[in-house]
């Protein structure tokens, strides 16, 4: 029991090891398999776990988990190592979850949200404004007072929450003007991730929360089918939506955790030692994922500002209270509302 609760709350309390150099990528491996390639896309080890990712190599948390692979290959004398498969190339994340449970991918890196449909209660962690910062983030997503009964709830469906990492601070922009309070937003059309709490999240920040899958955004703003987005600086100017929705508000309304996942029959096949040797490194990894972030976050608006964007800072107090109702329409239990106020009370 001790060990599962190690487990579920992630490394918090464990002391965070020397960063290895950043990665830039790797080679896909024709044919997977959890024993050991010797391929070029991970260190040399007897197993080699699959991590399935949305993404590219180059995000910080890619670049993270794979420098965790090769110190864990270091620090296990071979005995493991990891490797991470990008850009869906196992899945889209809402599949990797069932793979995962499957035995079928031993790792994942899934959105916050897909939780929800495990326990309803992981609600209280993807809310607007819920966090300060992503300081606070990372600091709460892996705490085991606040989050580690949360994590350990869904095991009995075959899942093991080993932790969180915080993927940056979502906030508006459009193709109009800049938005400086709730009223700038009425009439404008902004594609929010495919979910009824983010569409009516943004109905109560004053727009229309247009549902849509992230390739067809560029298209859509440039025909005017909707008027612009909410994200991170990276996703804003890595997709070129400054060319068509120039003006960037930092509203900050949402920071949606990535949870790295796996089964708990996989990861208790491990000796206690490589365990805790894993945790470890994992608690390396945040620390490294949240650098990385934040560097490519100031490298994002510098580069959408060269590109002609507008960035500007609204006053968040008025957008904060307008999300408000969301909170008594999705904090529907005890303990979804105990949660939310814990996660709360850490900002304090």
């Amino acid at each position: 029991m001790r060990l599962k609760r190690m487990v579920a709350a992630g490394a918090a309390a464990l002391v965070a090891v020397a960063f290895t150099a950043c990665g830039s990528g790797f080679e896909t491996p024709a044919e997977g398999g959890t024993e050991a390639t010797g391929g070029a896309g991970a260190p040399e080890a007897e197993t080699v776990f699959k991590v399935a990712f949305n993404q590219n190599a180059e995000q910080p948390e890619a670049v993270a988990l794979t420098n965790l692979g090769e110190r864990l290959a270091e620090r296990t004398d071979g005995r493991y190592a990891l490797e991470v498969f990008p850009n869906e190339t196992l899945g889209a994340q809402k599949d990797t979850v069932e793979l995962v449970q499957a035995g079928t991918v031993d790792f994942a890196l899934v959105a916050g949200s897909l939780l929800e449909n495990f326990n309803p209660d992981f609600v209280a962690l993807n809310l607007p404004y819920v966090y300060d910062s992503q300081e606070h983030q990372e600091a709460v997503l892996n705490d085991p007072e606040i989050t580690g009964d949360l994590y350990a709830s869904i095991e009995d469906q075959n899942l093991r929450v080993l932790g969180g990492f915080s993927a940056g601070v979502r906030s508006v922009y459009n193709s109009s003007h800049p938005i400086e309070k709730p009223a700038d937003l009425a009439g404008l059309k902004i594609r929010v991730m495919e979910s009824d709490t983010n569409a009516r999240m943004l109905e109560l920040m004053g727009g229309i929360g247009t549902p849509m899958g992230q390739g067809e955004v560029y298209t859509a703003i440039q025909s005017g089918v909707i008027d612009g987005g909410e994200n991170n600086e990276s996703i804003y100017a890595n997709l070129k939506h400054d060319e068509v929705a120039p003006y960037y508000s930092y509203t900050k309304h949402l920071m949606i955790p990535d949870y790295l996942i796996t089964s708990p029959a996989l990861f208790d096949s491990m000796s206690e030692e490589d365990q805790a040797v894993f945790l470890e490194e994992l608690q390396a990894a945040y620390e490294e994922s949240s650098e990385l972030t934040a560097k490519v976050m100031t490298e994002s608006q510098a580069a959408a500002e060269e590109a002609g964007a507008e960035f500007n800072e609204p006053d968040v107090e008025p957008f904060r209270q307008a999300v408000e109702p969301l909170l008594d329409e999705k904090l529907t239990t005890d303990t979804s509302r105990e949660l939310y106020d814990s996660v709360r009370a850490a900002a304090e």
